[in-house]
C-alpha cells in the first residue's frame, strides 16, 4: 500500500522549511510538540485566558538547556570584556553597545542589530556576554 501523498505545494513546503524558528532550547522543542500534539490549545482552553505559566517556563528551560554553542572568544575579546565588566556600568555608550553587539553576533551567531530599547540589550546581549564570560572566569580558576 502507498502512503498517502502529501497535498502540500512545494512552495509551501519550502516557506515552512525557511521561516520554522530553529529551537534554541528545551523550551521551544517542548512548546512545539504541545502545539503539534494539541496539548497547548487545551490548556489554553482550561486556562480561560489566564496565565498559565508556559512563557516562562519555556525561558527557564530554555536557558537551563540551550541548543545554542557559541564559538570561543578571542584574546582580544575576552580581554575587552573582562575591562568592561570590572567597571560597574550605570549607562552604555552607542559605541560600547556596537562594540558588544559585534563580539555576542560573532560568537553567538546572531545578527542583533543596535537597539534604541535597553531592556532588550541587558536582557539580551549584556546578561549573556556577562555569562559566557564569567564561565571563562570559572574555567580558567579551577
Amino acid at each position: 500500500m502507498e502512503p498517502p501523498k502529501d497535498k502540500r505545494t512545494k512552495a509551501y513546503k519550502e516557506w515552512v522549511k525557511n521561516h520554522q524558528k530553529a529551537s534554541e532550547g528545551l523550551g521551544d522543542t517542548v512548546e512545539k510538540i504541545t502545539k503539534a500534539t494539541g496539548i497547548k490549545k487545551v490548556v489554553e482552553m482550561f486556562a480561560d485566558g489566564k496565565d498559565c505559566g508556559c512563557d516562562e517556563r519555556k525561558e527557564k528551560l530554555n536557558k537551563m538547556f540551550s541548543y545554542q554553542k557559541p564559538n570561543c572568544l578571542t584574546e582580544p575579546e575576552f580581554n575587552y570584556l573582562k575591562g568592561f565588566f570590572a567597571k560597574p556600568n550605570s549607562s552604555i555608550s552607542p559605541t560600547i553597545q556596537k562594540e558588544l553587539l559585534d563580539i555576542y553576533n560573532r560568537v553567538f551567531n546572531d545578527k542583533r542589530e543596535m537597539s534604541g530599547c535597553s531592556s532588550c540589550f541587558i536582557n539580551g546581549v549584556y546578561n549573556k556576554l556577562q555569562d559566557l564570560y564569567n564561565e571563562y572566569l570559572g574555567q580558567h580558576n579551577q
